[in-house]
């Protein structure tokens, strides 16, 4: 891999560059910008494709990362090359001075760093490419676990739902069993005072033969 292989950087604050550093000339910066201003907000990972170079950004709190590579250097060593870079100028610049520098202020300083990480991913594509595909798992690690996360607070609502639903039928049940009770109670009365009655008809009737029984006994 040639020392072409990374051929420019920038770092920037939204659409500011704070800095940026290259060796060569081209229309690559242009382009490089005119692609920062059409980048999608939030943070994530963005690749585009021109007359043999690669486009790779990395936006994350606010700050965007971009290096344009030579299709040759492939997607892995710019990935691990702007994980580098924004560690580093994270580290120097992330307690507030990254949020107030002003325009391309940054380029003398933080821009031999540039060069020399650059220099690190080219001579080391081995460790670039293992380190990248390291990302890429935690990434898709992070984004599992998201998805499982949304799933457990969707579940969660639905929990919610089955409790006020539980809650429902637990009142239904206690005034089922109330009713039930009432109920019970009005059977066992009607069913007494059915018994009083029969009872009172079948000691009339023995009231009845017996007085029939004396006054025969008196005919005799």
């Amino acid at each position: 891999m040639g020392q072409q292989s990374l051929i420019y950087c920038f770092i920037s604050r939204g659409k500011i560059i704070l800095a940026e550093y290259s060796e060569f000339k081209g229309n690559f910066t242009s382009v490089a910008f005119q692609c920062l201003e059409k980048l999608p907000s939030g943070n994530n990972r963005f690749n585009y494709n021109c007359d043999g170079h690669t486009f790779n950004y990395l936006v994350e709190n606010g700050f965007t990362y971009c290096v344009v590579a030579v299709d040759a250097a492939g997607r892995q060593t710019p990935i691990a090359f702007l994980e580098r870079i924004k560690d580093e100028f994270s580290k120097k610049y992330g307690g507030g001075r990254g949020l107030g520098a002003k325009e391309k202020s940054l380029s003398k300083e933080f821009g031999p760093k540039i060069k020399a990480q650059m220099q690190y991913c080219i001579d080391h594509p081995e460790e670039m490419n293992k380190l990248a595909k390291v990302k890429a798992q935690v990434t898709e690690v992070k984004g599992v676990m998201m998805q499982n996360i949304e799933k457990v607070l969707d579940r969660g609502e639905k929990i919610e739902c089955l409790v006020d639903k539980t809650d429902d039928l637990r009142c239904q049940a206690q005034d089922f069993k109330a009713q039930g009770t009432k109920l019970k109670k009005k059977m066992w009365i009607e069913n007494m005072k059915m018994k009083l009655a029969v009872f009172g008809i079948v000691v009339l009737l023995i009231f009845i033969i017996f007085l029939s029984a004396c006054g025969g006994l008196k005919c005799l």
